[in-house]
């Protein structure tokens, strides 16, 4: 695979992460260091399941293909769902700060990632050099979903839930693409 193809291989798979950090800015407006955090989760689950899925591939290849979309929706459309019920529910100022906890950040990096584990079957197939691309498609993420983040603190300071009402829509319509792209009624 060529440095050029490894580049677009790795902006193509981090740009749902992207959406989805501009989300969670906007709904958690991280400080710097908490918006490389998040990057760094988004980078190494995104360069870990390319691997997970090179080696499931080379084990057993339909497997993978046949349940990421489902995972990837059901992932994406909680946390999406999750994110539209906080920006519905009225403000209360006496209330704690909603936390955008551990398990949410992963969950969502997670559901933005999962395709790429059937990529990573396909990368076992062609025998590419899939540390390379791993690394590759990792770094892209931790940078894209770092800058994600911050362009959502900045949205999310002006427009509040509005952008947390959207982010959680981007969340869901993403999950729902990767279904309908997979179940054959979208053109990939």
């Amino acid at each position: 695979m060529t440095p050029g193809a490894i580049a677009v291989l790795s902006l193509s798979m981090s740009t749902d992460a992207f959406a989805a950090a501009v989300g969670r800015g906007a709904a958690h407006r991280p400080s710097w260091r908490s918006a490389v955090r998040a990057g760094a989760v988004f980078g190494v689950i995104e360069a870990i399941t390319p691997l997970i899925g090179w080696g499931l591939g080379l084990l057993a290849a339909g497997f993978v293909q046949e349940v990421d979309h489902w995972i990837a929706f059901v992932l994406l459309a909680v946390v999406g769902g999750k994110m539209i019920w906080e920006a519905a529910r009225p403000a209360h100022p006496d209330a704690a700060p909603s936390r955008s906890g551990a398990w949410a950040l992963i969950a969502t990096a997670v559901g933005t990632s999962i395709d790429a584990a059937a990529v990573g079957v396909g990368l076992a197939f062609l025998g590419a050099n899939i540390w390379i691309i791993a690394l590759s498609v990792g770094l892209t993420t931790f940078a894209l979903t770092t800058l994600g983040m911050l362009i959502g603190r900045a949205v999310g300071s002006r427009f509040g839930k509005i952008a947390e009402f959207v982010g959680g829509l981007a969340l869901i319509a993403l999950g729902a693409t990767i279904l309908l792209e997979h179940l054959g009624f979208l053109a990939v």
